[in-house]
């Protein structure tokens, strides 16, 4: 949709036959390892990009012998295998969590035995939205994680109390220009996005000026074009300069949930921005938009309000997805821009309430800077 005004014309390939994508441009109904199929599909393309991250790196490799594909393999890779990540969050002079591999149960006794607990045991692959990982407080938890997890290699991260979770979003053209938006702040639930709120509310000076610089560092190793989303835990130390460190949890080689507020409340959108680094396109300034003060987004999951009742919301943006509802998925947004900042307390507490009850204390806390320490698991 940010691309149809720029004159771009688009084909996707989904292995889901009931993809939203099919309405918007010529659709490839297709399993990501069917070759035959994605041969058909680069022909007479200019590039291809993708939007999630467990889209098979062999799908990408092949493709990038045909066409040209942003971003490439590599940023994929270090993306969908959670020991890299993190190697490459190190090599890069991002701090995380101590963490351990286990490839088996000796390695797996030894990572917790080293680390702690309370631990994070995740899945190294195909974990996502909450998926695929556990908080141990006790033997008895890591057993029955082990038990559920363990199957395939895992990455075990030592627990840290965290005080708010925060993402960067970033844009890197072929060219090398960088554009950077606001630190956005994030409320999690069942490690699920549920609201997002740009720029964060609390927070030392320097904190948007530190998250910037590790993902221009990440940006530059690996090549990058597109746009990067980046996201930390904000942990309190009172030894650290600013009161404050940023431990780097994740990312995501793609235009991100937590950036859905940049259609209303950015000057260029997410959407729009990763076209034009791809593209090789000049990139657009990624600051509010003139006289916006504070923008949100709330996710709609599993299944959405009434229509009437979300645009009777004030200053909603509301976007629906076309996807069948289903517990636990992201089936559209809600936007929110503000102009005056008295507004923005009673106005996400509408949202909240009418999203869901319980909602309403973590997204108004996180607005106020009162998230609690450890409160969501890490996702």
């Amino acid at each position: 949709l940010a691309g149809y005004p720029l004159g771009m014309r688009f084909r996707f390939l989904d292995p889901a036959a009931d993809s939203p994508a099919r309405l918007l441009g010529e659709f490839v109904h297709a399993e990501f390892t069917d070759r035959s199929a994605l041969a058909r599909f680069a022909e007479g393309l200019d590039l291809v990009t993708f939007e999630f991250e467990n889209v098979p790196v062999e799908a990408v490799e092949f493709l990038s012998a045909r066409v040209p594909v942003f971003p490439g393999a590599k940023a994929l890779h270090e993306a969908q295998d959670r020991l890299a990540e993190k190697t490459c969050f190190q090599a890069c002079g991002l701090e995380v969590h101590d963490f351990a591999p286990a490839s088996n149960r000796a390695e797996f006794d030894a990572a917790v035995a080293r680390l702690g607990l309370p631990c994070v045991i995740k899945t190294r692959r195909m974990g996502y939205d909450g998926k695929g990982q556990a908080v141990a407080r006790d033997l008895a938890g890591a057993d029955a994680a082990w038990r559920a997890l363990g199957r395939q290699p895992l990455l075990l991260e030592k627990f840290v109390p965290f005080s708010r979770e925060v993402s960067i979003l970033a844009a890197r053209s072929r060219t090398g220009e960088v554009a950077v938006y606001p630190l956005t702040q994030n409320v999690h639930e069942k490690g699920i996005l549920r609201t997002s709120i740009a720029p964060t509310t609390d927070g030392p000076p320097g904190l948007q000026a530190s998250a910037e610089r590790y993902a221009a560092r990440v940006l530059e190793a690996l090549n990058y074009a597109g746009v990067l989303a980046i996201e930390f835990f904000v942990v309190e130390d009172s030894t650290h300069p600013t009161g404050v460190r940023l431990l780097a949890n994740e990312m995501a080689p793609r235009v991100h949930n937590s950036g859905h507020w940049t259609i209303e409340g950015a000057q260029t959108s997410q959407f729009e921005n990763h076209l034009r680094a791809i593209a090789g396109l000049p990139l657009g300034p990624a600051s509010l938009r003139e006289g916006i003060v504070r923008a949100a987004m709330f996710n709609l999951i599993g299944r959405s309000p009434p229509l009437a009742d979300l645009l009777r919301l004030p200053r909603a943006h509301v976007h629906l997805y076309g996807k069948a509802e289903r517990p636990g998925r992201k089936i559209g947004h809600v936007t929110m821009c503000w102009s005056t900042l008295s507004d923005v307390e009673p106005d996400m507490g509408a949202a909240c309430r009418l999203l869901s009850e319980r909602d309403v204390q973590r997204a108004e806390g996180s607005i106020s800077g009162r998230a609690t320490q450890g409160s969501s698991g890490h996702g």
